[in-house]
């Protein structure tokens, strides 16, 4: 009768136990799981998902006090994409805010100089 011996899809060890054994332990498992995800490309989500969070601890870190302005480019080193934000939001006089969760912008240029007027989300806002 002959026997396939199987090994750990991490490690390489003699797998001892159930026929189906793919890992010799938790440790292994996640280990493999891990290094495979690393190889496989950034799905869509993922890349958005990372971008917003970028983009709101740059805003966040630049809006201390509720209401701010900082220039464009700034923020844009830091690698601050206004294409990525949550949802608008529009004041009485027509300008529209870009929100990423509570933090937003509003691109505004002064003396030929890009800038964006950062503020914090309000109850009045709904």
């Amino acid at each position: 009768m002959m026997v396939n011996k199987k090994e750990c899809l991490a490690c390489g060890k003699e797998l001892i136990g159930r026929s189906d054994k793919r890992f010799c332990d938790l440790h292994c498992k996640s280990s493999y799981h891990y290094r495979k995800a690393l190889d496989e490309t950034p799905k869509f989500y993922t890349k958005v998902d990372n971008q917003l969070k970028l983009n709101r601890k740059i805003l966040k870190n630049f809006n201390k006090s509720g209401k701010a302005t900082v220039r464009a480019l700034t923020v844009l080193e830091l690698g601050f994409n206004p294409n990525f934000f949550t949802h608008y939001w529009k004041n009485a006089k027509g300008d529209v805010y870009l929100f990423v969760y509570e933090f937003g912008f509003l691109k505004k240029k002064e003396n030929q100089v890009e800038k964006y007027i950062l503020i914090k989300w309000q109850d009045y806002m709904e």
